[in-house]
């Protein structure tokens, strides 16, 4: 297969700072693409964008909760590169609530604005980019496992990821017909720096709970698989799919693993 699999495409991640984005923007430039991360930890930002390289790399601050600050950030890789190919809606907040009933309803606007609107946005701008260049163009959005079930967080973080999914379909239909494909990868449990601070684990931790829930042994999820999926999903490889919620979870969302421990224990009490 070949490493440049995105040769001359000009791409932006949001949230490319660290963890996901920070693997993904690596691994897109490593296969020929030109980079520009967004994001609003300026000092991790622009070491990153450094050690890739400023030939292949480049940052810009974007709070995706701006609608203004999101559109500037899609005009920079426009007007620096003359073209944006790729839209990685990477950027995502989790934040740790024991129920429904004690909903702290400041923190749920948060994450709805960050992960929802802030989705919306990115869809919005990307594509209107897009469709003014006539390129067609893939956009991935970060969605989860709780996009496609709850019990994977609390009720502001599982009802957001379902909105991304919604937006991630919507969209589709919409800029189908200018041949830009818009796609979303759901991972479970990623030991993110997100995704440690926001269940207060380490990422020894976050990896065994991911590992426990998982049907598939004998492998970790990390970062970087969740950036081979965008790759792919950024890629030639991928033109016909479009709508698509690629789950990356080991199969834990397809398993009920409490009937099939019963029906285990079953046969072998037989």
């Amino acid at each position: 297969m070949s490493k440049t699999r995105l040769e001359g495409k000009v791409a932006i991640i949001t949230g490319a700072a660290s963890g996901i984005g920070e693997a993904t923007a690596r691994l897109f430039t490593s296969n020929g693409a030109i980079v520009v991360i967004a994001d609003i930890q300026d000092k991790l930002g622009i070491a990153v964008a450094a050690s890739i390289g400023a030939d292949k790399c480049s940052y810009v601050h974007c709070d995706v909760t701006d609608e203004a600050q999101v559109e500037s950030a899609v005009h920079y890789p426009v007007s620096k590169h003359g073209r944006l190919d790729i839209m990685y809606s990477n950027a995502g907040v989790a934040i740790l609530s024991p129920s429904i009933l004690e909903l702290n309803m400041g923190d749920f606007d948060k994450v709805m604005s960050v992960n929802v609107r802030g989705t919306a946005a990115a869809l919005k701008h990307a594509g209107r980019a897009m469709v003014a260049a006539g390129i067609r163009g893939s956009i991935i959005c970060t969605g989860s496992i709780a996009s496609c079930q709850s019990g994977y967080g609390p009720a502001g973080y599982v009802t957001s990821k379902h909105a991304v999914l919604g937006l991630v379909r919507a969209a589709a239909a919409d800029l189908g017909r200018h041949g830009i494909r818009v796609n979303c990868v759901s991972p479970s449990g990623v030991a993110t720096p997100m995704g440690c601070e926001a269940t207060r684990m380490t990422p020894e931790e976050m990896e065994q709970l991911t590992a426990a829930i998982s049907c598939l042994k004998g492998a970790v999820l990390k970062a970087n698989h969740v950036a081979a999926a965008a790759l792919f999903l950024a890629s030639d490889e991928s033109e016909f799919i479009s709508g698509h919620n690629l789950v990356i979870d080991g199969g834990s969302t397809v398993v009920n693993p409490t009937t099939l421990q019963i029906f285990e224990q079953a046969s072998n009490e037989a």
